[in-house]
């Protein structure tokens, strides 16, 4: 980073510390209303307000419930920021006194608890955060920036949605498309690295046929609570015995239902599962592998029809352009401590945040921030047992608000400045 870049953030960022109770307020009372995916339109409407109040050009309505705002400063390079707005069907357990109690109506048309257990809500604070940090700075950068408010990241829809929605011939290419996510790690510190970073995903719904009949006459059935519980069993295989110790590869059932009464052997039964995979070919050999092992289960229990696989979403993988990569970390190093900027592997989560980068042909960056209390995570670590930490999509996932609120607008706005900076 430069030193006017240097110059341009410690201007930007000294607006900060009288900002950040309106950003605390801004995630207390999006974490408090959550809403699923495609259904965002209370927290839409907030990020388009606090939009307008800062002078961008704010269009709504994009694939849906998207927003996006744009802020000239004179000539000089695009940046796109975004962040998710979705929650989740989870019922929080967190305790706080700004927990969600919401319960609406999912897509199927079933009342289901909502809360923001991925941490979606403190992504869009931070973006309110950094977008009006820069309007207020408007002096002190050159170029223009874009704050992307995106529906539906949870079930793989609203970054396909904004893009077929026109994003791409509606506003300015950017130069490079940044984004972050609050994960499990010390509250404060921020990691990356370039090439994949998050993993491709498939979820698949598997629906099996048998043949019922009274519990106490199992001779007259084809059972398909046994061929599933086969099924899911050997479905396991697939990365222990298939999937070389190189490579990486994640199977996990998530759904399996059958059955309604425990003396009546029933005539279907359903599983979902979902795929986690970091390259293309072990994609496609774990993907062959399912449908093969499905089918060879039904067929050795005698089903008198094949199974029903269908595909229910599918995310890209992620990969961050090495180039900008760099660009970004050499901007977060300049201005956090080296002890708070670390280089992290690949993560098994899944984004579609990678769809537009990739569809618009520019490259893009996405990092993690850590949201955990440091004291908790330190001694989760020295106790080995760092695995029970509440994570992402966890009813307690928590993250504490400092310094994870201002962690993660500074890493925005430092990230950003790497291109906007004078």
């Amino acid at each position: 980073m430069s030193d006017a870049q240097t110059d341009a953030l410690k201007q930007i960022l000294a607006g900060l510390p009288e900002l950040l109770p309106s950003v605390e307020a801004s995630y207390k009372d999006v974490h408090a209303h959550p809403e699923l995916s495609m259904q965002e339109t209370r927290t839409a409407a907030l990020a388009a307000r606090h939009l307008t109040a800062n002078g961008y050009e704010v269009t709504t309505g994009i694939g849906k419930t998207g927003v996006v705002g744009v802020l000239r400063s004179g000539e000089g390079p695009t940046v796109m920021l975004r962040a998710d707005m979705d929650a989740l069907p989870i019922q929080e357990a967190t305790g706080l006194a700004y927990a969600s109690t919401v319960s609406t109506k999912d897509a199927s048309g079933e009342t289901v608890p909502v809360a923001h257990a991925c941490g979606h809500d403190m992504h869009v604070a931070w973006l309110m955060g950094a977008s009006a940090l820069f309007a207020r700075t408007r002096g002190a950068w050159r170029g223009t920036l874009i704050t992307l408010f995106q529906p539906g990241e949870e079930t793989a829809q609203g970054a396909r949605a904004m893009i077929d929605d026109g994003l791409f011939t509606r506003f300015p290419k950017p130069e490079v498309v940044l984004g972050q996510h609050v994960m499990v790690g010390p509250a404060g510190t921020v990691a990356g690295s370039s090439g994949p970073i998050t993993s491709a995903a498939d979820s698949l719904q598997i629906r099996l046929f048998g043949r019922g009949a009274h519990g106490s006459m199992p001779q007259a059935s084809i059972d398909p609570v046994v061929m599933a519980a086969a099924i899911v069993m050997r479905l396991q295989t697939i990365v222990s015995r298939e999937v070389a110790a190189t490579e990486a590869a994640v199977v996990t059932v998530g759904v399996l239902q059958a059955g309604t009464k425990e003396n009546v052997i029933p005539g279907e039964a359903l599983i979902k599962l979902n795929v986690r995979t970091f390259d293309a070919g072990v994609r496609k050999r774990v993907l062959a592998a399912i449908e093969r092992i499905v089918n060879a289960e039904a067929a050795a229990a005698g089903a008198p029809r094949p199974p029903e696989i269908t595909p229910l979403d599918s995310y890209p993988l992620n990969v961050n352009d090495k180039s900008a990569s760099d660009r970004v970390a050499d901007a977060l190093r300049a201005h956090f401590s080296a002890d708070r900027v670390f280089h992290t592997g690949p993560a098994p989560a899944s984004e579609d945040f990678g769809c537009f980068g990739t569809e618009w042909h520019a490259p893009s960056v996405f990092w993690f921030v850590g949201g955990t209390d440091p004291a908790l995570y330190a001694k989760a670590k020295d106790e080995g047992r760092l695995n029970e930490l509440p994570v992402n999509h966890s009813p307690h996932f928590a993250p504490v608000l400092h310094p994870t609120l201002s962690t993660g607008v500074e890493a925005m706005v430092a990230g950003a400045l790497a291109w906007l900076g004078k």
